[in-house]
């Protein structure tokens, strides 16, 4: 009697033996550190503006995250005018194999200094963009991306600057973290 109990406890147990294990490793978060060219329409004056651009993003959890960005872009017509931006905001992205297309939200401040050098002056700044990052291996991404900036107190109803930016960016593959 016993042993038949012991028997069907072990048969009846045993459809358990076989579920999904729970995962062993996973990574904490993300991180990338970039820097690239940009092309950007100032909107203050009809010519486009070339410069840099470093970026660096935190993605803490499977499709959010933070970025960081730097941009420089100057006058092509040796008018010594620039437009220099500084951002941090939220980033959502979704992960495609080997594509990783993303929408952000920023702040910042942005500099922007007149024709000939006549003055420079800062202004509050927000901006928005969408890009992809395409996966080059574990440590290296090249970046696409299109932003739209609107500055905030700008003399005349603001400045909406508009940046394209091509990039690569070094991936931190960190080693999973173990429950």
């Amino acid at each position: 009697m016993i042993g038949r109990i012991a028997l069907s406890f072990l048969l009846g147990g045993a459809s358990t033996l076989y579920s999904q294990a729970i995962p062993t490793a996973s990574r904490t978060a993300d991180a990338q550190i970039g820097v690239g060219y940009s092309m950007g329409r100032p909107d203050y004056i009809p010519q486009t503006f070339q410069g840099l651009t470093a970026y660096a993003d935190f993605d803490f959890r499977p499709h959010l995250g933070v970025e960081a960005e730097f941009h420089q872009v100057n006058s092509v017509h040796g008018d010594l005018s620039y437009e220099r931006t500084y951002e941090i905001g939220g980033r959502y992205l979704r992960t495609y194999g080997p594509l990783v297309p993303y929408v952000k939200a920023m702040i910042g401040r942005g500099d922007f200094n007149y024709p000939f050098g006549q003055t420079e002056l800062a202004y509050n700044m927000f901006a928005g963009g969408v890009g992809a990052d395409f996966k080059l291996g574990p440590y290296l991404r090249i970046r696409g991306e299109y932003e739209y900036q609107k500055w905030t107190s700008f003399p005349n109803g603001g400045l909406a600057p508009q940046i394209v930016t091509i990039g690569v960016a070094y991936h931190f593959a960190g080693k999973p973290r173990y429950r």
